[in-house]
């Protein structure tokens, strides 16, 4: 399943459904507030041993959504189902008996590793905490990576941006989670770097049957690494289906927008005329009637301001998006 598109539980091990997260902010005035919704209905599933890319600018909901499934944030309405478990209203204590079933890959190594301890105690600490150490089970989890044992007593700012990466997956890795959440893992790393840690968690992938929620703005890097895909904007998935069909036969105009930014080869500048971003994502505390991207849209009609488009099937059997006008009707 993914975004709306149902499916058996057992064969996913995430699903999230018709999630909503809204902030309550204050205002000027005593006991005054005003609502911000940041995820709005949002419905997203992972198949099991495969992955889902999510993509979309920045400020679209991408790392509140993460936030919740991780439980780091609090979800307003909806459900999140981790291996056959709601665990949206747990408890704490309850939460933490889960979590190693669910690890969180970002975005910058060197802010996420600690810099007082060795390579040895990184890996270690998750094992420690879930009285689960074993050195052996340390140095497997480096050797997996391509990080050699050897260099454990080291601290992780003598490593490169790669290999720091390289042992914050191993770490990820420690409690043998099912899913990963990859959030942006190679964008801080130098192009011939990137490939390299793509080529490693793919392989780990294959090894080890993960599951990856993989959040990048690296559209080919996405095409590269996702069997399925989800568009996200201004808080909605906007289009949503296999790698093949978001790539191949965008639906959604957004989609085609995002698509069009993909750098490609054109030394004699023969490349067909791009499209160009008009415009930014509305005021989320002013969301606008109907489609929230009618404004930077040249497909939009009188009725994309008054009704919000559902996200249903278009096209291929699974391709799903919201728009009344999609693409392949011209």
């Amino acid at each position: 399943m993914i975004a709306a598109h149902p499916g058996a539980a057992a064969e996913n091990v995430l699903s999230v459904e018709n999630l909503r997260i809204v902030y309550n902010l204050p205002r000027r005035g005593v006991g005054k507030h005003e609502s911000l919704t940041a995820v709005n209905g949002v419905s997203l599933s992972v198949p099991r041993g495969q992955t889902v890319g999510l993509v979309g600018e920045s400020g679209c909901g991408k790392t509140t959504l993460v936030r919740a499934i991780l439980r780091l944030e609090i979800a307003t309405e909806g459900r999140i189902v981790l291996d056959g478990e709601d665990i949206t209203q747990l408890s704490n204590r309850q939460m933490r008996r889960r979590r190693p079933k669910v690890q969180v890959v970002f975005q910058d190594p060197y802010s996420s590793l600690d810099p007082r301890m060795t390579v040895h105690e990184i890996v270690a600490e998750p094992l420690r905490v879930h009285r689960q150490y074993s050195a052996q089970r340390v140095d497997e989890l480096l050797d997996s990576v391509g990080i050699s044992p050897d260099v454990g007593k080291r601290r992780a700012a003598t490593f490169s941006g790669g290999q720091q990466q390289r042992i914050a997956i191993a770490r990820a890795l420690a409690l043998r989670p099912q899913l990963l959440i990859l959030d942006e893992p190679v964008s801080a790393l130098d192009v011939s770097i990137r490939a390299q840690v793509v080529n490693v968690l793919a392989q780990l992938q294959r090894e080890l049957q993960l599951s990856y929620l993989f959040i990048a703005h690296d559209l080919s890097v996405v095409h590269h690494m996702s069997q399925h895909v989800a568009v996200m904007y201004f808080g909605k998935i906007v289009e949503s289906g296999t790698r093949e069909q978001i790539f191949g036969s965008p639906q959604h105009p957004y989609t085609k927008l995002l698509l069009s930014s993909i750098p490609v080869p054109d030394p004699d500048g023969r490349e067909a005329r791009r499209a160009v971003s008009q415009g930014e994502m509305p005021d989320p505390m002013r969301p606008p009637a109907g489609c929230a991207f009618r404004r930077r849209c040249s497909r939009a009609q009188q009725v994309c301001g008054e009704q919000v488009p559902p996200l249903e099937e278009h096209g291929d059997s699974g391709h799903l998006a919201a728009c009344w006008f999609p693409v392949h009707t011209s």
